[in-house]
């Protein structure tokens, strides 16, 4: 979701809070999603989220309604009742695309957190293949991130995404053809470690590349959304996310190596001063 002030970092938290669980069963995985004012989608697709991950891995799904004013919390409360991995934040006023990441991500239990979109159009049979990219990297992978392949937008949509990521990619060299899909997966604390800014979910590459972490790209196919119309902004309107770019950039070229620590614990070994006379 592009922000309209430009790059702005945040240094203390504005929408989120790290929220305690009500079930406090352990997880290995949390799916994080998004959403305002997608009543009609909510039920089909934590479905799908479910015949994707049950029996594979041990899940909570985090709905952050933000600041729906059709009946998307009703939907998901009533969902609730029959799931008890499935969680609602709920922003009290519509924060944007990122804020709502982020709050899922700071309340998230999982080590790994994986993240969709809400409206259907990214397919949940791809979360396996994320998580484990994240799994098999041991440490050494900061993201995995979905490709679209047969993109369901407007010629105009795709246009438009085509010139940004071209752009993006000539200033932030960050090797990635598609920032624009949500199904990604990283490590919980890989992304707080980030600067927090609103677009920041579609800027991950740059920073994952930034911190010395590898990337998995992950193919996935597009689909139409299941019902509704788009409630966020896209990236690509490139004049839009112009500051945030430059921002980025900022931080990547302001970026110093990070030292080699290690800490001594054998007094023995620690170098002793003598006084010269």
């Amino acid at each position: 979701m592009a922000g309209s002030g430009g790059f702005q970092p945040l240094t203390t938290p504005t929408t989120s809070a790290d929220l305690p669980a009500p079930d406090q069963t352990p997880v290995a995985v949390s799916i994080v999603v998004p959403v305002r004012n997608e009543a009609d989608n909510i039920a089909p697709l934590i479905a799908e989220i479910a015949a994707a991950l049950d029996g594979r891995w041990a899940y909570e799904i985090v709905y952050v309604n933000d600041g729906s004013t059709d009946t998307t919390g009703e939907r998901l409360g009533a969902i609730m009742a029959q799931r008890p991995n499935l969680r609602q934040l709920r922003h009290t006023v519509s924060s944007g695309q990122s804020a709502a990441v982020r709050s899922g991500v700071r309340a998230a239990r999982g080590a790994i957190v994986a993240t969709l979109d809400g409206d259907g159009q990214n397919n949940p049979a791809f979360l396996p293949d994320l998580i484990a990219a994240i799994e098999s990297g041991n440490g050494r992978v900061g993201l995995a991130a979905g490709q679209r392949v047969g993109r369901k937008d407007t010629g105009f949509k795709k246009l438009q995404s085509r010139i940004a990521n071209a752009v993006r990619g000539i200033i932030l060299r960050d090797g990635t053809r598609d920032t624009g899909c949500g199904l990604k997966a990283f490590p919980r604390e890989v992304f707080l470690t980030m600067p927090y800014f609103d677009g920041l979910h579609r800027f991950l590459p740059a920073l994952v590349r930034r911190e010395g972490l590898a990337i998995a790209y992950v193919d996935v196919v597009d689909r139409p959304r299941h019902s509704g119309v788009s409630n966020y902004g896209f990236f690509d309107r490139l004049w839009i996310g112009i500051m945030d770019l430059a921002g980025v950039w900022w931080l990547i070229r302001r970026k110093k190596p990070t030292p080699v620590v290690t800490e001594v614990t054998d007094v023995a070994a620690a170098p002793v001063a003598t006084e010269v006379k």
